[in-house]
């Protein structure tokens, strides 16, 4: 999956002009696209020193901090979107930091590595932790600390009391809506808090 069509497929879930905070917002590519071609700002929040030097040279603004220690730096409702993308499999705090999102920001968009996805069972079938282009370590040197499947996002947003506006899968370069807990090597959930569901 590309890189731009990611982009495209997130910028299609945020409203124009809307303040995002990027967790885990790597070199800012996501952050600074939103910015130039969807008229938002915001920040990023990476760790990482050569990420964030990249974030400043496309122009991003970025907060260099650890996830792990949450986001009380940002009162209640200060943005309108928070992304997490591709990160909540790096974090030990996820359900903690899933609860932050819809505090801190009126919708969360979180994408992961789904687990369920066909080939990963195919492989661990035949006995053997996958390596894909989502998962593209081996299980001795990767840098995730927990794995997720589709269907286990979307219990643990219904155990948070979160509503899901939309759910889908990414595969390739297609949008998966059918059984994207098997076909989809990504999962996409866009949430809001329960006081800000929609009809």
């Amino acid at each position: 999956m590309s890189t731009d069509f990611l982009k495209t497929t997130i910028a299609d879930m945020v409203p124009y002009g809307s303040r995002v905070l990027d967790l885990g917002c790597g070199d800012g590519e996501v952050l600074a696209y939103l910015q130039n071609s969807h008229g938002c700002s915001g920040y990023g929040v990476e760790i990482d020193d050569d990420n964030v030097a990249a974030c400043i040279k496309k122009g991003v603004h970025v907060i260099q901090l650890n996830l792990e220690q949450g986001l009380q730096m940002f009162e209640d409702q200060s943005f309108d979107v928070v992304l997490q993308i591709d990160t909540l499999q790096h974090l030990r705090n996820a359900e903690t930091m899933l609860r932050e999102t819809l505090r801190v920001a009126r919708m969360g968009i979180i994408t992961f590595p789904n687990f369920a996805h066909w080939f990963n069972r195919w492989s661990v079938l035949k006995g053997r932790m996958p390596v894909t282009p989502k998962l593209p370590y081996e299980w001795y040197d990767t840098p995730n600390i927990r794995v997720a499947t589709f269907a286990d996002f979307q219990a643990l947003a219904l155990k948070n009391h979160l509503h899901i506006q939309d759910a889908f899968g990414l595969d390739a370069e297609k949008t998966v809506r059918f059984w994207p807990n098997a076909l989809a090597s990504t999962a996409v959930f866009q949430l809001t808090g329960a006081s800000q569901r929609t009809t």
